[in-house]
C-alpha cells in the first residue's frame, strides 16, 4: 500500500507547486513585468520584449535541455518528476488569467516571491524541482554542498541584469526584490544541506547498530560510562541532515525507546559524507 500512496502524494505535491508557481507569476509578476528568475524569467524577459502570450511555450522550450542533463547528472525520479512540473506548470500558466492583485510592484514582488518559492521549495523536499535552473542548483549543490537559495540567487541575478539592460532599471530592481524573498523562502523549505550531529547513548549496541547501517550515513562507535552509575553504555555518533532527521529519530526509537540522544547543529563537515538529493 505505501509503495502506491507515496508515488501518489510525490505526484500531488508536484502539481500543487506548479500551480503555486504558476499563479505567483500569473497573478503578481506578470501583471507588473516582474521576474521570478531562473529559466521562467528568462521566458519571461522575452514574453515581455516581443509577446507575453509566449511565455509559457518559452518556458517549456528553454526547459527541455536543461531536463535531458539533468537526467544524466541527477537520475531518472527527479528528472521524470521535473519534467511533470514543467509540463504542469506550463499548463497552469497557460490557464490561469493574468489578474493584478495588487497595484503596487513592492507587494507583487514580495508575495509573488513568496508564493513561487512555496513551489520550488516542496518541489525539492518531494525530491524533483521545479525545472529550469532549480536542475543547475540541485547539481551543483550536490556536489559543493553549497545552499540551494544561494545558487539560484546568484544565478537569478544574471536574468535581472539582461532585464534592467532590455527594459527598465525599476523592473529590474523589483524582480531583486522578488528574487530574494524566493531565495530565502527556498532555503526554509528545502533544508537538505543543513547537517546535524547525533549522539546516541544506548545499551542495545548490536540491535542499534543494525538498524542504523540500514541508513545512508557512517557511524562511529564509542565505549562510554555513566557518570553516576559507572555501567558500561555504548554511545554512537552519526552525521546526517535535518530533512533526514524524522527518518533517523524513528529508527532510533524503534531500536531503543530507552535510548538517550543529543542532536547539535554542525556547522561545518570535512571529509567523505554522501549527500542525498
Amino acid at each position: 500500500m505505501r509503495t502506491v500512496v507515496r508515488p501518489l502524494k510525490e505526484v500531488a505535491i508536484i502539481i500543487f507547486s506548479a500551480f503555486l508557481v504558476a499563479s505567483g507569476m500569473r497573478l503578481f509578476l506578470i501583471p507588473h513585468q516582474l521576474l521570478s528568475g531562473g529559466v521562467a524569467g528568462v521566458a519571461s524577459v522575452v514574453g515581455y520584449l516581443t509577446d507575453p502570450k509566449y511565455i509559457s511555450k518559452l518556458y517549456f522550450v528553454i526547459n527541455l535541455p536543461l531536463i535531458v542533463w539533468g537526467f544524466i547528472a541527477l537520475g531518472k525520479k527527479y528528472i521524470l518528476l521535473s519534467l511533470l512540473s514543467v509540463v504542469a506548470t506550463t499548463w497552469f500558466i497557460t490557464i490561469i488569467p493574468e489578474v493584478q492583485l495588487t497595484k503596487d510592484p513592492i507587494l507583487a514582488s514580495i508575495f509573488g516571491g513568496v508564493i513561487i518559492a512555496g513551489g520550488v521549495g516542496f518541489s525539492l523536499r518531494t525530491g524533483g524541482s521545479s525545472g529550469g535552473f532549480d536542475i543547475l542548483g540541485s547539481i551543483i549543490s550536490r556536489k559543493r554542498d553549497i545552499p540551494m537559495g544561494n545558487i539560484m540567487f546568484l544565478m537569478d541575478g544574471l536574468v535581472i541584469l539582461s532585464l534592467g539592460f532590455f527594459k527598465s532599471w525599476d523592473s529590474a530592481l523589483y524582480a531583486m526584490l522578488c528574487i530574494f524573498v524566493k531565495s530565502r523562502v527556498v532555503d526554509m523549505i528545502h533544508i537538505r544541506h543543513v547537517k546535524l550531529t547525533c549522539f546516541i547513548v544506548t545499551k542495545e549496541r548490536e540491535m542499534m547498530l543494525t538498524r542504523l547501517r540500514e541508513l545512508p550515513h557512517g557511524i562511529t562507535v564509542v565505549n562510554a560510562e555513566g557518570g553516576y552509575s559507572h555501567e558500561g553504555n555504548t554511545m554512537l555518533m552519526t552525521v546526517t541532515t535535518r530533512y533526514e532527521l524524522a527518518n533517523l529519530r524513528r529508527t532510533i526509537l524503534e531500536a531503543d525507546p530507552s535510548s538517550f540522544v543529543n542532536v547539535v547543529e554542525t556547522v561545518e563537515i570535512q571529509g567523505r559524507f554522501k549527500r542525498l538529493g
